[in-house]
């Protein structure tokens, strides 16, 4: 898969078929958009491309907004690939380009830049300055600058559409679950291992500690049923996501703690499934009691793991 930088009218790509988008989350409305770009582009052995946007228009449109995304630039590039998109043009999202009326943007980029031959959108697609195209609008100027236009109705799941904002606000409500169905995957946090002040081995449960991605979205507080990558080893684990206010703490963070053994994982680069919430974060009278109910709470991640897996099993 190749990824560009900017567009060039100089590129010669072999029918071109593309579609646009920020495509965070890569959930599952995007993979059926996806899909159907690719099914094209083979069709006529031509070119599966998506067109995105570094930085988010959010940024540069609505600075003063805290949006946090669901997937690093990393695993977005990953999971084009996985898709089958051959090629991936990025551009930048700047003032003036955000400017461009939606006549100079069809123009400009998609027909002179990318040369597309057909547009794969979703049937709600604004484009252009202040949003002000529509889907209506992009089909007629693509009959009138030689591509076609495909609307794709939104995938609907349990009576609303699947979209990026909606698997935030699940998120960081804490219900993973719900959001791992729209997702069509567990959602994931990524990070490097570091020290920290070791009280997890004096209650009994050893946990590695891991920064928070700024930029990422991170579910609610709490404790959560999870699986740790390590390599490409899966381990059942306990999570906790939160400030740990029975010690006074005041840094979020997250813990992950393994519970098949002992490991080395020091300045190792772990990745961790959030599969369910089993509560929020609580304030306990000292060490004790906070054991006690961790025990209670590896019992409840070993129960709803082992249903996990039972569901997982074979695929």
């Amino acid at each position: 898969m190749n990824v560009t930088r900017g567009y060039s009218g100089e590129i010669v790509r072999p029918y071109p078929v593309g579609t646009i988008g920020n495509f965070d989350g890569h959930h599952l409305g995007h993979h059926a958009l996806l899909t159907q770009v690719v099914e094209r582009a083979r069709r006529f052995h031509g070119t599966a491309l998506a067109l995105t946007f570094d930085p988010h228009p959010v940024k540069i449109l609505a600075p003063h907004l805290d949006l946090r995304f669901l997937t690093s630039g990393e695993e977005k590039q990953a999971r084009f690939k996985q898709a089958g998109i051959d090629e991936v043009v990025s551009l930048e999202f700047t003032p003036a380009f955000a400017a461009l009326s939606p006549e100079m943007f069809a123009e400009q980029v998609l027909s002179q830049g990318l040369g597309l031959k057909e547009v794969f959108v979703g049937q709600h697609f604004v484009f252009g300055h202040k949003r002000a195209g529509q889907i209506g609008d992009l089909i007629a100027l693509g009959a009138r600058l030689g591509f076609m236009v495909h609307p794709m109705t939104p995938v609907m799941i349990d009576g609303g559409v699947v979209s990026s904002t909606r698997i935030r606000q699940l998120i960081v409500a804490g219900q993973v679950e719900q959001a791992a169905v729209l997702l069509g995957r567990y959602y994931a946090l990524s990070g490097a291992v570091s020290s920290g002040d070791g009280r997890g081995r004096t209650l009994g449960y050893p946990t590695a500690n891991l920064r928070l991605p700024l930029d990422r979205v991170a579910p609610a507080d709490g404790i959560y049923a999870a699986i740790t990558i390590v390599d490409q080893d899966r381990h059942d684990s306990v999570a906790y996501i939160g400030t740990r206010p029975t010690f006074d703490g005041s840094e979020r963070g997250l813990e992950v703690s393994i519970l098949d053994g002992s490991h080395d994982l020091y300045g190792r680069t772990l990745t961790v499934e959030f599969i369910s919430r089993i509560r929020g974060d609580v304030r306990f009278d000292g060490a004790e009691a906070l054991s006690r109910q961790m025990e209670t709470d590896v019992s409840s991640v070993r129960g709803v793991l082992g249903r996990y897996h039972e569901t997982t099993r074979g695929r």
